[in-house]
């Protein structure tokens, strides 16, 4: 009897995982693709008047270890901002091409641009996880400025973006490795990423209900075993600081704009609010955006979602101008 329910138990973990990853990447597709007309003035038409792209760039020995970088037509500046933004995909799907139309509109307003792929979680990688992926990220970055450099546009700055899995891997960036980047980071912008891992946020894969369900899902994310016990401790802390940003907020920490959506069963709701309650008690300058009716794709607010990148426009005017 104790096999057939160990059997049960983990197989109920697995699929916890699989729907994680699943819907992860099934809204993120949805939310790629729709694009209304309200919001098509956060697109260009690309061509070699607006800039140029430069795709497969290698920055690893990996596979996946690539990057697409996007230059501005005018190169007659001194210095440039970068804007770096990673793809979305539950860190088991996606890829830079998904963010092309993001990254073609920043650079059609000056920036330097780069999408970044890292090596997802799949049978062929069942080593990947959060940790190692954001590492990846970590390593990408020198090589991403010095091929701009390389190319006649001088980084001097930068911001880091994502949305989803991205936006949990731009937010570990920024607040994580910021100190030991190429280039300041000046800030982040984000949608729908996790920020922390703590099982009473995780109700709807019953993480709040079953501690070994909790323990193996963070524990594909990590990278590493949880210990059901450590949950509510120091010690627990300690072992996800390295994948969640939420644990890196200080008064130091970069100015960010962040959207998540009131009933996201993805990557849940109530984890976004400890982030802006961190980002506000420590007094860092932030705006933080509630899509009162959408889910994960935050598709049912397009209103929210258009003042949401107003605002990222203005903090990049303030904060990381074109000059």
């Amino acid at each position: 009897m104790r096999k057939q329910k160990g059997r049960k138990t983990g197989l109920f973990v697995l699929l916890c995982i699989i729907v994680f990853a699943v819907s992860f990447g099934a809204a993120n597709l949805f939310h790629v693709a729709y694009v209304s007309h309200k919001t098509a003035k956060f697109t260009t038409k690309w061509d070699d008047s607006v800039g140029k792209v430069y795709t497969d760039v290698s920055y690893g020995e990996k596979e996946a270890n690539k990057f697409d970088l996007y230059v501005p037509a005018d190169s007659s500046k001194k210095n440039y901002g970068l804007i770096v933004y990673l793809h979305a995909g539950g860190f088991t799907t996606g890829d830079k091409a998904d963010d092309q139309k993001v990254l073609e509109y920043y650079c059609s307003k000056g920036y330097v641009t780069a999408g970044i792929n890292y090596t997802l979680r799949t049978d062929d990688h069942p080593e990947a996880n959060v940790y190692t992926q954001s590492m990846e990220i970590k390593e990408a970055m020198p090589h991403v400025v010095e091929k701009a450099k390389e190319l006649g546009y001088n980084i001097n700055e930068m911001t880091i973006s994502g949305g989803s899995a991205g936006g949990c891997l731009a937010l570990l960036y920024g607040y994580r490795d910021a100190k030991e980047a190429p280039v300041p980071v000046k800030m982040v912008f984000e949608a729908v990423g996790p920020s922390s891992f703590y099982p009473e946020d995780w109700k709807s894969y019953g993480a709040d209900k079953n501690p070994e369900t909790a323990a193996n899902l963070f524990g594909v994310m990590r990278g590493e075993t949880v210990d059901p016990s450590l949950f509510g401790t120091e010690k627990y802390d300690e072992l996800m600081k390295p994948i969640s940003a939420l644990l890196w907020v200080d008064k130091n920490t970069v100015p960010t704009v962040m959207a998540y959506g009131a009933y996201d069963k993805v990557q849940p709701f109530d984890a976004s609010k400890r982030l802006d309650e961190a980002l506000t008690k420590n007094g860092v300058d932030h705006a933080y955006f509630v899509c009162e009716h959408s889910g994960h794709g935050l598709q049912n607010d397009t209103d929210t979602s258009i003042e949401y990148n107003e605002t990222v426009e203005q903090y990049l005017a303030k904060y990381m101008l074109v000059e």
